[in-house]
């Protein structure tokens, strides 16, 4: 049946019911979108000058992430009111917001040198990295477990890849956290700081390609300047735009699942005991849970290009339309038992929605996945009575969401 032939027989854009945020306070997320999974598989969230629908059963993603939608670009940047500055043109630029011949050719530099095989490799290394750090650490009480291992071990990876000295790291990181917010929607209170720090980042990889350029190194950036050199399709702020958003995407995510994911296995001591004795056999199973329970990226949001029909709602042609992430991986119509963590569960998907979907699934994931195994399994082998100190983590709202602190002892 098409749209033209039957209009009649489908629900209005405007009878999608707006979700009240204030009901949301002091309620856990998967909770909220529990109860609203229930009553309706659709829902509005005002977004600045706009509004997004938000899609919260898993069976509507592949259509969502389709063919007859596309990415968002600066949508929800001139949402929040931001149409110029360096916020804008990182998101006008980058890899992530892009589609078409654009989105392929600034892909495809990156996707030769980010491919599994080539990440696989980096797995002794993030071992290496991993129990440096840890054995420092081993029986010396409570540390911050998000700042001294999860935000070190993907920045000095990533740097380790891009060939950026270490020395730089604690700057480097300063950047990375100030400037992750960029990517998704941004608190317009810290746009001053964002884009101050987002201006000196940009000039810091300016620098680093100036030199790859003049000294061409055995390293990722020297490569992907050769790259862009011999196509001649990227602009030099696509160019360092696409190192900037590496550096960001490759960092901020991982650290934040490696914290939930170890908290869960340490909040259910039984399978962290299994996992302890097996931490080779179980580090894909247990890294897949915690991607599932609790995703870092809160949804997918693509624009409809033409009238589509979901759940028997007419969605018009330019409308923002999102996979809700945090709803779609508790949805009892695929996982069962949803809302339990479980590091055996035989129901996980080929494709987890936590990397998004589609020609834009993350191009690290690879890299992400080797960080998260063997980081947390460096963890089960080296520091087995490793336990949570003072308050458990909690994930701050947000398209990408932040862990607020984390401590833990190693022993």
């Amino acid at each position: 049946m098409s749209l033209a032939a039957a209009p009649s027989a489908l629900k209005s854009f405007d009878e999608i019911p707006v979700i009240d945020w204030e009901a949301m306070e002091g309620v856990s997320p998967y909770d909220f979108f529990r109860d609203l999974r229930a009553k309706t598989p659709l829902v509005k969230v005002p977004m600045g000058m706009g509004a997004m629908t938000l899609s919260l059963r898993a069976r509507n993603a592949e259509q969502i992430v389709g063919e007859q939608t596309r990415q968002l670009e600066t949508e929800t940047k001139m949402m929040q009111g931001i149409f110029d500055g360096p916020i804008f043109d990182f998101t006008a630029q980058v890899l992530l917001f892009a589609n078409g011949d654009v989105h392929r050719r600034r892909r495809q530099p990156i996707a030769r040198t980010f491919a599994f095989k080539l990440m696989e490799a980096m797995r002794p290394v993030t071992v290496a990295t991993a129990s440096e750090l840890i054995n420092e650490r081993l029986g010396k009480g409570g540390i911050d477990f998000l700042g001294e291992i999860a935000a070190q071990i993907p920045a000095r990876i990533i740097a380790d890849v891009l060939g950026i000295p270490r020395s730089d790291l604690p700057v480097f990181m300063k950047w990375i956290g100030d400037t992750s917010e960029s990517i998704g929607i941004i608190d317009l209170e810290h746009r001053v700081q964002i884009e101050k720090s987002l201006t000196e980042f940009n000039a810091y990889v300016d620098g680093l390609l100036a030199d790859r350029r003049a000294n061409p190194q055995q390293d990722f950036l020297s490569d992907y300047v050769a790259a862009t050199a011999a196509s001649g399709e990227l602009t030099e702020g696509e160019i360092r735009a696409q190192v900037v958003g590496l550096i960001l995407a490759g960092s901020d995510t991982t650290r934040n699942s490696l914290c939930m994911t170890l908290y869960e296995l340490l909040r259910h001591p039984d399978q962290w005991k299994a996992f302890c004795a097996d931490p080779d056999g179980l580090k894909k199973k247990v890294v897949e849970e915690g991607l599932r329970y609790q995703p870092v990226v809160s949804g997918i949001p693509r624009v409809a290009m033409q009238d589509m029909e979901i759940e028997g709602y007419l969605i018009p042609a330019g409308a923002i339309i999102a996979v809700s992430i945090l709803s779609a991986l508790r949805d009892p119509d695929v996982y069962s038992q949803p809302d339990e963590f479980d590091i055996n569960r035989t129901d996980q998907q080929r494709w987890i929605l936590a990397f998004g979907a589609g020609a834009h699934r993350c191009a690290g994931e690879a890299l992400a996945r080797v960080e998260l195994e063997e980081t947390l399994a460096t963890i089960a082998r080296l520091a087995p009575g490793t336990k949570l100190v003072g308050e458990p983590p909690q994930l701050n709202p947000g398209a990408i969401r932040t862990v607020t602190q984390m401590k833990v002892a190693f022993a």
